[in-house]
C-alpha cells in the first residue's frame, strides 16, 4: 500500500507571513546612496521618535539650532538651510560626497541627540530611522525644495498662530530671495556663530534664482 503523506502547514511564501512591521510609518529603504559630485545640493530628512517629538518648543529648538552650529560648518559638509516641525526636520545641505554626507548627518545627529536628551534627561535613541536624501540635480529642483523646506510650516499649518511672515523655526531669517520681504541679518547662536553656512554650490547660490525668488506665503506640496 501506498504510504500517507503528511504535509505541513505552516512556512513558506503566504499572505502576511514573517515578522510583523513595528514601526506605523514606510521606513527608509537600505539602498547604496548614489555619488556625489561636489556640486549637487542634497534635501534631508530626519524624523525623531514619537516619545521626543514637539520639537517647536523655545528650548528644544534652541538645543537644535545650538547643533547646528557646532556641526554646520564643516569643510567637505555644509548645511545651509533648514526647517524644524514638530517630530521632524529638513536640511538642505551641500557635501562634497557621500561619505562627508554620511560623516555630516551622523555628526548633527549625534550633537543635537546629546542635546535633546540632556534637555529632559533621558537616554536613548533620539532619531527613528535611517535618513531620507533627494539629490537637487537642477535650478527648478533647488528651488522647489528651498520653498518647501523654509515655507514647510505652511503645510503643516503651523503659521496659523503667527503674525509673521516667515518660520521662527527655521533658518528663514538667513535666507536672502525672498520674494516679498527686505533682508535681515542673520540670526545667531547663543555663542554668537550663524546657525548655518553660506552656500557655495553654484545651483544653492544662483541656479535657482532663475526662476524666480520665493513667496512668503507660497504653500509647498508633495510629501513631507
Amino acid at each position: 500500500m501506498q504510504g500517507v503523506f503528511a504535509f505541513r502547514t505552516w512556512g513558506g511564501k503566504r499572505k502576511n507571513a514573517g515578522r510583523k512591521r513595528v514601526a506605523e510609518r514606510r521606513r527608509v529603504a537600505h539602498r547604496t546612496r548614489g555619488r556625489l559630485d561636489g556640486r549637487t545640493p542634497v534635501h534631508v530628512t530626519l524624523r525623531v521618535r514619537p516619545e521626543v517629538a514637539r520639537l517647536r518648543r523655545r528650548d528644544q529648538y534652541r538645543a537644535i539650532k545650538q547643533a547646528f552650529a557646532r556641526t554646520a560648518h564643516k569643510a567637505d559638509f555644509r548645511i545651509c538651510h533648514y526647517s524644524v516641525q514638530s517630530n521632524h526636520l529638513h536640511l538642505i545641505c551641500e557635501p562634497r560626497d557621500v561619505n562627508a554626507m554620511t560623516r555630516g548627518i551622523i555628526g548633527f545627529k549625534a550633537s543635537c541627540a546629546r542635546r535633546l536628551n540632556a534637555l529632559v534627561g533621558r537616554k536613548g535613541g533620539v532619531f527613528e530611522d535611517r535618513y531620507h536624501a533627494r539629490y537637487l540635480t537642477s535650478p527648478i529642483e533647488v528651488r522647489r525644495a528651498l520653498c518647501y523646506v523654509l515655507n514647510n510650516w505652511r503645510r503643516h499649518r503651523e503659521d496659523w498662530r503667527w503674525r509673521r511672515a516667515t518660520d521662527p523655526f527655521s533658518s528663514a531669517e538667513c535666507f536672502d530671495g525672498w520674494a516679498d520681504r527686505r533682508d535681515r541679518p542673520p540670526h545667531r547662536s547663543e555663542a554668537g556663530v550663524v546657525p548655518v553656512a553660506a552656500a557655495t554650490f553654484w545651483l544653492l547660490t544662483t541656479g535657482w534664482r532663475h526662476h524666480g525668488p520665493i513667496g512668503c506665503h507660497e504653500v509647498p506640496g508633495g510629501a513631507s
